[in-house]
């Protein structure tokens, strides 16, 4: 199945645009698996289920208005990617996820792609995709933090916004949407373990919110060149691994990571981006050794700000997780041009 819209840009209170679904369109909805397709015993239970149970062609039929949807010209097709929990996420699925949504982008008949995903890696694969695929259409994540069996199932209405999102005239860029809102994805990440409206942006702020259908959008979207499907063809990729700085750190970890081979190693930091003193020699060690090691702060707001002497290069405001996703692909990058 496939869908569609037709846009209408206009300007209120000259800072929002409103944008309205195309009509006679196509979007591909790629699963992935995740709290959104998860089942519990109980429909009161949001807690105890398993994920990426539910297939996503069965997703879609759970989709509240998706008649009026199909009847306003909108196709929608269905590709199943995984089956995982988000918490298990791996480099395969990374790639397989890219490979498929740059497949359907390069159709002349597909607006935009939506991929259902978990809420636990969400930000990783989001800023994975706009980093190697930085899209002219809209890529599309969302997620549910309540199972597809409970009473209280956000991830209906979040596919229908994933769905409106990806048919938009003008969209482009990764993009996540959650409980209404749109966030970047260079710059979503989850900030809450339990609420359906459990996403944040740091200090960026969202882009815009879907209101009856319609996005009313803050700001530009996500932008950047793309590094190209090709950095992701290594059979094997680099190992990178976070470490994190605290009271009574020390190098040891650090130290078997380099006895390891690691090539990478984010360090999630103190305050402006400080490490502890005996962590930091065994990082510099390694940083000697060729280990590329990045810095990044291990609260989910602010940025690293520049001007003091610390010799280790900085994440600026990226979490930890994306920042090991941003070394990860700077390696995968060298290796590729090697």
């Amino acid at each position: 199945m496939a869908m569609t819209s037709k846009a209408i840009e206009g300007t209120q209170a000259s800072v929002a645009h409103v944008h309205e679904p195309r009509r006679g369109g196509c979007v591909v909805v790629l699963g992935t698996g995740g709290t959104i397709s998860g089942k519990a015993g109980s429909a009161r239970d949001n807690i105890g289920y398993s994920a990426g149970l539910v297939r996503v062609a069965d997703l879609i039929d759970g989709v509240p208005g998706m008649d009026t949807l199909l009847a306003a010209g909108l196709r929608l097709e269905a590709e199943q990617i995984a089956q995982v929990d988000s918490k298990d996420m791996s480099h395969a699925v990374w790639r397989r996820v890219a490979e498929r949504a740059a497949f359907h982008l390069a159709r002349d008949e597909v607006d935009g792609i939506v991929v259902t995903h978990g809420t636990d890696t969400l930000e990783e694969t989001a800023y994975l995709l706009q980093r190697v695929l930085a899209p002219n259409k809209p890529l599309v994540l969302t997620a549910a933090m309540r199972p597809a069996s409970s009473s209280e199932a956000d991830g209906p209405h979040n596919l229908r916004h994933a769905i409106e999102l990806a048919s938009l005239s003008g969209a482009r860029g990764v993009l996540a949407v959650v409980a209404g809102t749109v966030w970047s994805g260079l710059e979503v990440r989850k900030v809450h373990p339990y609420r359906t409206d459990a996403f944040g942006a740091g200090d960026a702020g969202a882009i815009g919110y879907i209101e009856e259908g319609r996005l009313r959008r803050l700001r530009d979207w996500p932008a950047g060149e793309p590094l190209g499907l090709a950095v992701l063809a290594a059979e094997v990729w680099p190992e990178v691994q976070i470490v994190v700085s605290h009271g009574g750190a020390d190098g040891r970890l650090v130290d078997l990571l380099l006895d390891a081979g690691v090539q990478g190693i984010v360090v999630a930091c103190t305050g402006n981006g400080t490490i502890h003193d005996d962590l930091r020699s065994s990082l510099m060690r390694a940083s000697h050794h060729g280990v590329a090691v990045l810095r990044a702060l291990r609260h989910g707001a602010g940025v690293i700000l520049p001007g003091t002497a610390e010799a280790l290069p900085s994440a600026g405001g990226l979490t930890p997780a994306q920042a090991r996703v941003e070394l990860l692909l700077r390696l995968l990058a060298d290796r590729s041009r090697a």
